[in-house]
């Protein structure tokens, strides 16, 4: 069997395995995602599989670089890498991705056992300068005179809030203009 025939099988069988799963992502015909643990599960990460030309003689290319994992440190991130690697090695030449998911969710607790979530908090001191400048132009407000207040109360219902369409154009009135300009 050639490398395409083992890949078409393995896709075909990831595909009946995998039907319906939100866990499991076909990103391309080579190329998949599978999150391990669930969405709110503070250690649950994806990984990103992608099969070279001659996948499954040759090592799937392995990231952990969505966006997901930005929380998790770079030494865990380390950690699970060189420990599916290994399992890579140990499975190399037959198909293999499933194994690799089913192992890594097996497993999660032990590959995350050290993980510390990655906090990123960006302040600069422009970022609080604008925030006391949008405090003190919070405080200056508009002051409407009596009869400005009144008008703004009689056009609002009772929660407050302007009706559908108070500020249309009456459209029959602009139109009817319009007609008896074009008469003319």
């Amino acid at each position: 069997m050639t490398a395409n025939e083992d890949q078409e099988m393995e896709l075909e069988a990831l595909r009946s395995i995998y039907e319906g799963d939100e866990c499991f992502k076909e990103i391309s015909s080579v190329s998949f995602q599978f999150r391990i643990g669930a969405l709110e599960d503070k250690n649950a990460f994806i990984l990103d599989l992608t099969w070279p030309e001659m996948y499954p003689e040759t090592a799937p290319q392995i990231s952990l670089d969505a966006f997901f994992n930005n929380r998790i440190s770079a030494e865990t991130k380390q950690l699970i890498l060189s420990k599916l690697e290994e399992q890579v090695e140990a499975n190399l030449g037959t198909a293999m991705m499933y194994t690799l998911f089913e192992w890594a969710k097996e497993n999660q607790e032990s590959l995350m056992e050290n993980h510390k979530p990655v906090v990123t908090a960006v302040t600069s001191s422009s970022d609080a300068t604008s925030a006391t400048s949008t405090a003190k132009k919070r405080e200056k407000k508009e002051h409407l005179t009596k009869s400005q207040k009144r008008k703004i109360i009689s056009k609002t219902d009772n929660k407050g809030e302007l009706p559908r369409g108070w500020n249309w154009i009456d459209v029959i009135k602009v139109a009817s203009e319009q007609n008896g300009r074009k008469r003319r």
